[in-house]
């Protein structure tokens, strides 16, 4: 298995390095990692190039000129399979995956999952968090998932197994089956959430994806801080809300 994790990043330079200590901190390192700068204003491609330096892990660093979550994740995605890649997990430059994410992606796929997703917990180590924000990420996440499987165009009879919320955050997906199913979609957050319209593509083409409770990765909380509960409801819902700034930093 020749394993790669993506991360697409997007003026994350005061962030980003959590990210990489959370990832050179796993318990399994079998992994090369890409990080793909989006456009970024800020020095998110100097942070990633000198915490290269200085690390033990494979980084290479590529960039995507057309902003988009989708678009990022999907130039990360072919360079890694470009690369030699048959095996691909993608989280984001907010996000810590917990010590053994990648071990428990890989038990995924030796399970016969062609797609794993997993959990998504709120982060403790940005700030301080008040108890509603500790139970609410879970509480949003379970809410659009639940509307993701009522949801009629999640409901076709082409689909070969039932919706699965799996958030980009934390998943993973055989580089065959990537291709296959055309990758994410070459867009930007406020147009279509990528990470749904990939399991969709993937419901047309085999059962063999699921979610897994062993697979956790801890995301901020900073868009629920900006757009209140009812707004990241309906900005997960289909993108109901759409506030002035999308990208909160």
């Amino acid at each position: 298995m020749d394993l790669w994790v993506v991360v697409p990043a997007y003026n994350e330079a005061k962030g980003i390095e959590a990210t990489l200590r959370a990832l050179e901190a796993q318990d399994d390192r079998a992994f090369t990692l890409v990080v793909v700068d989006n456009m970024s204003t800020d020095a998110t491609a100097e942070v990633v190039a000198t915490y290269a330096a200085g690390s033990s892990m494979t980084i290479e660093l590529v960039r995507e000129p057309r902003k988009g979550t989708g678009a990022a994740s999907d130039t990360g995605m072919r360079h890694a399979i470009a690369r030699g890649a048959t095996h691909l997990l993608r989280t984001d430059a907010d996000c810590v995956p917990r010590r053994d994410w990648v071990r428990a992606m890989r038990r995924g796929f030796a399970d016969g999952l062609e797609m794993v997703g997993g959990l998504l917990r709120p982060r403790t180590d940005e700030f301080p968090l008040k108890f509603w924000e500790r139970r609410l990420l879970p509480f949003v996440v379970e809410v659009a998932a639940a509307f993701g499987r009522v949801r009629p165009s999640n409901r076709d009879p082409a689909y070969l197994g039932p919706y699965v919320m799996m958030p980009g955050a934390t998943v993973g997906i055989t580089a065959e089956l990537y291709e296959r199913a055309g990758g994410f979609p070459r867009t930007a957050i406020e147009e279509t959430h990528e990470d749904r319209a990939l399991v969709n593509r993937v419901r047309a083409l085999t059962r063999a994806y699921g979610t897994r409770r062993d697979v956790v990765v801890y995301g901020s909380v900073r868009r629920l801080r900006a757009y209140g509960l009812a707004g990241t409801l309906a900005w997960y819902a289909d993108h109901h809300y759409r506030p002035e700034v999308v990208d909160v930093r």
